[in-house]
């Protein structure tokens, strides 16, 4: 069986914010509207307790309430995948398990964070996780975020496992992302295309699967960069990868890391701004000043979002 019809996973997938009330809380109750949001403005999938879900500041316990609480709003109406980065195998697959009982559609994980492992270190912790999953695997290559840069050849590998169907290849050189495409996009999903002229000329061209990008804070502009390239309309696609690029470029440097905070705070004040349930960040992390609010404010002005 080919592993890319297991997940019916394409498109824009966001990894959405986390909302913590003012006290630092899990606000499961602006979770709740914050998904009702998305899913009227058409995403094509949520993912949940990723990096933008700032899942290193919470507990497991936290992971699992938010994985029920998706799970209730919205399991069987758009795929669901879980965030379940953690140090082993086994913790993982607690949160795995819990995902699919919730109505999760799969997981998404990264290598182990902190302990560098070896290339057979990763090969083995995946390796445990296909074989106790319930839910399929999509390989989370994060070199920003974990300090590890999976190579292709471990990419292969790791593409090989059973129960993997999908890598979100979230590297800043093109270079990689290309290569990772070619070489793997008829066995597995690929996830990372930029919504740009380069990410666009590659999907007219030679196809490709989509984009688990951050936060969703433009709406229903991001969904419709894949809406408008399916029907055939590549000038409005380039419209929306146009909008999607301005907050790329002004918010992040070229290595995907904010340029005024970290990504989570930055995406928050975003929505916040825009009066939905973007909430605060949780230390160490810290939300971002008034006078870069006002900058975040300012584009999404020039964008015509307020």
């Amino acid at each position: 069986m080919n592993k890319r019809t297991r997940a019916e996973w394409k498109g824009y997938i966001p990894a959405i914010t986390t909302p913590f009330d003012a006290d630092r809380a899990l606000d499961l109750s602006a979770l709740g509207r914050l998904l009702e949001w998305l899913h009227s403005e058409g995403m094509h999938g949520l993912l949940l307790a990723g990096t933008t879900g700032e899942w290193p500041g919470m507990s497991n316990d936290e992971r699992k309430a938010l994985f029920s609480a998706a799970g209730n709003q919205l399991k069987g109406k758009i795929p669901l995948l879980a965030g379940c980065n953690a140090y082993t195998a086994h913790q993982v697959l607690a949160l795995a398990d819990h995902a699919a009982d919730s109505g999760f559609d799969g997981i998404v994980v990264t290598p182990p964070p902190y302990y560098r492992p070896s290339p057979d270190e990763i090969h083995g912790f995946y390796a445990e996780i296909s074989a106790g999953s319930r839910l399929p695997i999509c390989v989370y290559n994060w070199p920003p975020g974990t300090g590890i840069d999976m190579p292709l050849a471990l990419l292969e590998r790791l593409a090989a496992l059973d129960n993997v169907v999908a890598i979100k290849q979230s590297t800043s050189d093109l270079r990689r992302f290309v290569d990772t495409f070619f070489a793997l996009k008829e066995k597995v999903l690929i996830f990372g295309h930029s919504m740009d002229e380069h990410g666009l000329a590659l999907l007219e061209a030679r196809g490709g699967d989509g984009t688990m990008g951050a936060g969703a804070v433009l709406g229903r502009t991001h969904p419709d960069f894949y809406n408008h390239l399916w029907k055939g309309d590549i000038a409005a696609a380039r419209e929306c990868g146009r909008r999607d690029r301005v907050i790329l470029d002004q918010w992040y440097t070229p290595e995907l890391v904010g340029r005024f905070g970290s990504g989570p705070a930055i995406l928050k004040a975003a929505l916040n701004v825009q009066g939905l349930p973007g909430g605060h960040v949780r230390p160490p992390l810290r939300d971002v000043s008034r006078e870069d609010v006002e900058k975040i404010r300012e584009t999404l002005v020039s964008l015509g979002r307020i």
